[in-house]
């Protein structure tokens, strides 16, 4: 009988978390959506005149793509879309390639098979992000200039396969940790070799946290500038030192750079946008051991 007396007041208790649950979804709408608006008024001023984008907020405009012909036409004295667009897309996916390759057989020797003082490689690895680039730019241009680098692809693939190595080194660890063991052996007593063992069992198993890994690359190699502008201003420029060299120094320019900026953005948008379930599910495969 006392039992039955109770079970009325899980009621007001279950009602009261749905209202908190709905408070929450609305409050993560609106967080959202705060993020969202900068991206979404760019791309509003990338269809605008430079006088109604430079004129107070205006939502309703008469949209045109003349400011997207504009920064595409390759004028001489100005960095060429083709030319930046091109370099940074051969840059990134050779220095993502790179990076995997590295990292995935030194993400499997710390997980798969750990050594002595395996958790001092990683803080090693690690560590190497601590300093500031603007740090170890000077001693970075001289080695480039002596091995005549400034200017070409590959100082900037070198530089972004060694800025991506040690995040990709500890994704993947963190990935392949979750994979079990019993797999392994199992594979191991059938005969497969390592590198069978690699192929096979593995990959196949931490795919989605291949492709997160890989995504990241992508967004923090494509979205480098620092490096770019001071070793490659114009000889192999990439997207964003195109960018910036929309900026004008007479005139007005917003409606212009809203565009170059869009256009800039869309490659890396579409790119998470086709790998968005594998990139959510390879990032939550190290979240529960």
């Amino acid at each position: 009988m006392a039992l039955l007396t109770r079970a009325p007041k899980a009621e007001p208790i279950l009602g009261q978390n749905r209202v908190v649950a709905h408070l929450l979804a609305l409050l993560t709408w609106i967080i959202g959506l705060l993020f969202f608006f900068p991206l979404f008024w760019l791309v509003l001023n990338g269809f605008k005149d430079e006088a109604d984008a430079n004129a107070s907020p205006k939502l309703f405009f008469e949209p045109t793509l003349d400011r997207f012909s504009e920064v595409t036409e390759d004028n001489q004295g100005l960095l060429s879309f083709t030319e930046a667009f091109g370099n940074s897309f051969w840059i990134v996916l050779i220095s993502t390639t790179l990076v995997m390759a590295l990292a995935i057989p030194a993400a499997y020797a710390l997980a798969i098979r750990p050594m002595r003082k395996w958790r001092d490689v990683l803080f090693f690895f690690i560590s190497t992000k601590f300093l500031p680039i603007v740090g170890a730019i000077m001693p970075i241009w001289i080695i480039a200039r002596d091995l005549d680098l400034l200017g070409t692809r590959t100082v900037l693939v070198v530089l972004y396969t060694a800025m991506n190595l040690p995040l990709a080194v500890w994704m993947l660890r963190s990935f392949f940790a979750e994979v079990p063991k019993e797999l392994i052996e199992a594979a191991q007593i059938d005969g497969c070799s390592l590198m069978g063992q690699i192929r096979q069992v593995i990959l196949p198993i931490v795919a989605p946290g291949l492709a997160a890994t890989a995504l990241l690359c992508v967004i923090f190699a494509w979205n480098e500038f620092f490096l770019a502008v001071q070793l490659n201003p114009a000889g192999a420029s990439t997207m964003p030192v195109w960018v910036n060299s929309q900026q004008k120094f007479q005139g007005q320019f917003l409606a212009g750079l809203s565009a170059a900026s869009v256009l800039a953005t869309f490659p890396v948008v579409i790119a998470g946008w086709v790998a968005q379930k594998r990139m959510i599910r390879g990032l939550a495969m190290g979240a529960i051991k």
